[in-house]
């Protein structure tokens, strides 16, 4: 009975760590008003006749914060690497020089750095609602399981205990990214 019970916490606590984990990784794609590689983490290049992610196609790198630097592994790909740019509506505008492409980042206004809080914002509840839909299937999953109601109780406290700690984690982590947002 209780290898279940520790089964259905550990669990619980695994799925709320990876709400934390894909929360963390959707946070990186929106700019904080500085150059990231991960900016361009959605781009998809065609490649051959494949659409591949920019970053198995060439080096991304950042030379400063307010540019972005791709370098093509073979230069053919530079006309395609703009137009992969552009196709992914991301509002930036890639030049090239040659030999590689070049992004300057615009700095952002105070109503696209509030907007870009707001999409946080609602990424964090996201996560949340998720950490709360793992709380309910260990509950459910506690229910199930033949044991007295004291001992139920006792792991629905436990699971809730979890929950809240996570809860704290993704609120930690939203102020962390809200922070940057609006730093100018």
């Amino acid at each position: 009975m209780n290898e279940e019970i520790d089964f259905i916490k550990d669990t619980a606590k695994e799925a709320m760590h990876e709400a934390i984990i894909y929360l963390e990784k959707q946070l990186l794609n929106i700019r904080a008003g500085k150059a990231s590689p991960a900016m361009l983490g959605t781009v998809m290049v065609e490649y051959y006749g494949t659409l591949t992610p920019l970053n198995q196609v060439g080096n991304i790198n950042t030379p400063d914060a307010r540019t972005l630097s791709i370098q093509p592994f073979e230069k053919s790909l530079i006309q395609e690497i703009e137009k992969a740019i552009q196709n992914a509506n991301l509002g930036l505008n890639p030049m090239n020089n040659g030999e590689s492409v070049i992004i300057n980042i615009p700095p952002l206004t105070e109503e696209r750095r509030i907007e870009l809080a707001k999409q946080a914002k609602s990424l964090a509840e996201d996560a949340k609602i998720a950490i709360r839909n793992d709380r309910k299937n260990a509950n459910n999953d506690i229910k199930k399981l033949e044991s007295s109601e004291d001992l139920q109780k006792n792991v629905e406290v436990d699971i809730q205990d979890l929950t809240n700690n996570y809860i704290q984690k993704v609120d930690d982590v939203f102020a962390v990214k809200e922070k940057e947002i609006m730093t100018v």
